[in-house]
């Protein structure tokens, strides 16, 4: 039985590791909390990700957790429109799924055959010609078949394969937040939830996942919304955080009030934005019989502003699955390399290219991009979503 070591427990290894367990492989998955668990937000899934999750396994039980989220639009903090909601195709159309769902299907999803292990820090991983790879945690070495480190941003592993790699700041902080429902504030008849608003170095975005009274008081649907904004992380505490924001988008298009209003602190979900430049010179290394690849954040973090970092990392491990069944395994590391890097450029390439437009500061840049915005933006989000369409996991 060919056997996986899977660093990290997030939405990138628990995918991956449930989609070798069920092909037949024995899978140590690896974890540095003392607990798996996640955040409390929620998460969009654009076409790829969802075809990806099908390939994976774990379609059947996505219907009934996916919100549909149609197009809203983007207006200024004037409330005037820059981008006038449109109507997206069905094969186009994203999704919103809250992550405490998402976790729970990918936990049904490990089977047996994983073992996990929490309170684990990776700190060294041993890839070399000729022998096996593994990682080690200072105290034991976990040799393996396949080593995936799909331990985030902050991946040790990649800084020891991949050093070229550097974690930067975006430059902005986000934060997010589900309201329940039990505590959503009602709005009046013809304003909706959804959309979003763009200001200088500010922006907002909000959905509705599911229907107000399809979830009871601790059940899982309500309005999720991010916002985003230039600068470090805050310091103070969630309580200081959340007056900030209602200061900092006072006089906003409504809902964005009501729902910061209807916001509780230990609601608030803050997140420094970072990316990698560059982006790794190699997604796999071939050890031995096998040999180590990067999956996830770990390979390609970047810009939250197409809403694909989730979507690529589902990619990712369906891509790996499925050449783990066609290849032998060092030459499916080398194919899982060849196939993503160009992928994950591209999509990092336009992220970046969102992200200098939706990060315009200065009147006189403000003024650009407002101008340009209405042809500029869905041409850029045109192509994303075309791109992300057209990708199909390997047959």
């Amino acid at each position: 039985m060919r056997s996986a070591v899977v660093v990290g427990a997030g939405i990138a290894g628990l995918s991956v590791a449930g989609a070798l367990a069920r092909s037949g492989w024995a899978v140590t998955l690896l974890e540095r909390a003392d607990r798996v668990r996640p955040e409390p937000t929620a998460v969009v899934l654009w076409p790829n990700g969802v075809r990806a999750l099908r390939a994976l396994g774990l379609g059947a039980g996505l219907e009934a957790i996916a919100t549909p989220l149609p197009d809203g639009g983007v207006r200024r903090p004037d409330g005037h429109w820059l981008v006038q909601p449109r109507a997206l195709p069905a094969d186009r159309m994203p999704v919103v799924v809250h992550r405490e769902d998402l976790h729970d299907a990918l936990i049904a999803g490990l089977g047996e055959r994983v073992e996990l292990r929490t309170g684990v820090t990776v700190e060294t991983v041993h890839a070399e010609a000729g022998e096996r790879p593994a990682v080690s945690d200072g105290r034991q070495t976990i040799e393996a078949d396949l080593v995936v480190a799909a331990d985030g941003v902050d991946s040790r592993i990649r800084r020891r394969l991949a050093p070229e790699a550097t974690v930067v700041s975006s430059g902005s902080a986000a934060w997010r937040a589900v309201i329940p429902w039990y505590r959503a504030p009602q709005l009046p008849d013809g304003q909706t939830v959804g959309g979003e608003v763009l200001g200088a170095g500010y922006r907002f975005v909000s959905a509705s996942l599911g229907d107000r009274g399809s979830a009871g008081g601790s059940a899982r649907g309500g309005i999720y919304w991010v916002a985003t904004a230039a600068g470090a992380a805050r310091p103070e505490p969630p309580r200081t955080q959340l007056a900030l924001l209602r200061r900092w988008y006072a006089g906003w298009p409504a809902p964005i009030g009501e729902l910061l209003d209807a916001t509780d602190p230990a609601d608030l979900v803050q997140q420094e934005i970072r990316e990698l430049r560059p982006l790794p010179r190699a997604y796999g290394y071939p050890a031995g019989p096998g040999g180590v690849v990067l999956l996830g954040d770990a390979a390609h973090a970047m810009p939250p502003h197409l809403g694909q970092g989730a979507c690529l990392a589902f990619e990712d491990a369906a891509t790996l699955a499925a050449l783990l069944r066609e290849s032998r395994l060092p030459d499916a590391v080398t194919a899982y390399d060849r196939v993503r890097r160009p992928r994950a450029a591209t999509m990092v390439r336009q992220a970046r290219r969102m992200s200098a437009v939706l990060q315009a500061r200065g009147r006189l840049a403000l003024r650009a991009r407002d101008a340009a915005l209405g042809t500029l933006t869905p041409r850029l989000l045109n192509t994303a979503a075309a791109s992300a369409a057209q990708w199909r996991p390997p047959s």
